[in-house]
């Protein structure tokens, strides 16, 4: 099979997945506790009950709430294939202009952390299989430990601790709107931290072991007795084969990207789809949860496309039936 129609085959098999994950949000959004309605309607000013319930019609008729539940499925995502993601029950304002700056945001902050903690942990992973048991394995092992085993929260709120109340040499969080370059470097710098530990510790245990495994096999032996330099037998023949689970971290990191970080984005004040994912769904805004909970969805599946993709570019024995 080309990978071309390996890659139709995938993607044509994505779509009732969505429709099956759509179907299950709109209606685990109808069981959250609450009424849109009632956080719409004004909370004093009627003449009488019969003023307030013509209110109440009036804002169920606009908004749809008057239809049938599959009614109401149907042109919920009616109106998302025509880019509408409906009105905010709270701020009153298109959902697509609210989620704007915090995307952005949280774009700005992920896609610096991916790239860091990807290429460091690609140096850091190959260099301690090659020298298993070495002094720099050991060290790497036990700081990937620990940074797989510390919690985020704690990590960012040390962080703060040490630059931003002792030190004074970084702000403790947020970001001032329209910032020079220097200026956002400086707002950056510990919710980056605290992001690309964790990350570098898991993708560089990923990229060992993976590696670990290809160097036993017998085609890296082979090549070695074939008289082939160390480094193109490590890169030209062991590391294209360790990539298959490097595919998997890649494919959900760039997943990730607009995924958001809410515990870091939460602890540094800074305003990213994960926070503001947070704060839609204390106050309830259902059509901004319906609608980040379905970017997510989308993302997800098409993360999994990704890493399909890239196991068949890696191995072409994916593409075989």
């Amino acid at each position: 099979m080309s990978i071309l129609k390996y890659i139709l085959r995938r993607f044509l098999n994505l779509i009732p997945v969505l429709i099956i994950i759509s179907i299950l949000l709109f209606g685990l959004s109808k069981l959250m506790p609450g009424n849109p309605v009632d956080l719409m309607m004004p909370q004093s000013g009627f003449k009488n009950e019969q003023q307030k319930m013509e209110m109440r019609a009036a804002i169920e008729k606009k908004y749809g709430f008057d239809k049938s539940i599959p009614v109401q499925y149907v042109n919920w995502v009616a109106r998302m294939f025509n880019g509408d993601l409906g009105e905010s029950t709270v701020y009153r304002r298109p959902v697509k202009d609210l989620i704007a700056e915090p995307l952005l945001n949280t774009l700005i902050l992920n896609i610096g952390v991916t790239l860091i903690s990807f290429i460091i942990s690609l140096f850091i992973g190959i260099r301690a299989a090659v020298h298993r048991g070495g002094v720099f394995d050991k060290v790497t092992q036990v700081i990937s430990i620990i940074g797989i085993s510390l919690p985020t929260f704690f990590f960012g709120l040390t962080l703060i601790f040490l630059f931003a109340l002792t030190w004074g040499v970084l702000p403790p969080g947020g970001m001032p709107r329209n910032p020079g370059f220097s200026e956002m470097v400086k707002y950056l710098v510990l919710p980056s931290l605290t992001l690309i530990l964790p990350s570098l510790a898991s993708t560089s245990r990923y990229v060992r072991n993976s590696m670990l495994e290809s160097l036993s096999q017998d085609y890296v032996r082979t090549a070695r007795a074939k008289g082939l330099s160390e480094r193109k037998v490590i890169y030209s023949h062991a590391f294209r084969n360790a990539l298959i689970p490097v595919v998997t971290i890649v494919a959900w990191s760039l997943t990730g990207l607009l995924g958001g970080a809410a515990i870091t984005e939460q602890v540094f004040s800074y305003n990213g789809i994960g926070r503001f994912l947070i704060s839609s769904v204390v106050a309830r805004d259902y059509n901004v949860v319906m609608a980040l909970n379905m970017m997510y969805a989308v993302l997800s599946v098409l993360g999994n496309l990704l890493m399909d993709i890239g196991y068949s570019l890696v191995d072409p024995r994916v593409r075989l039936e």
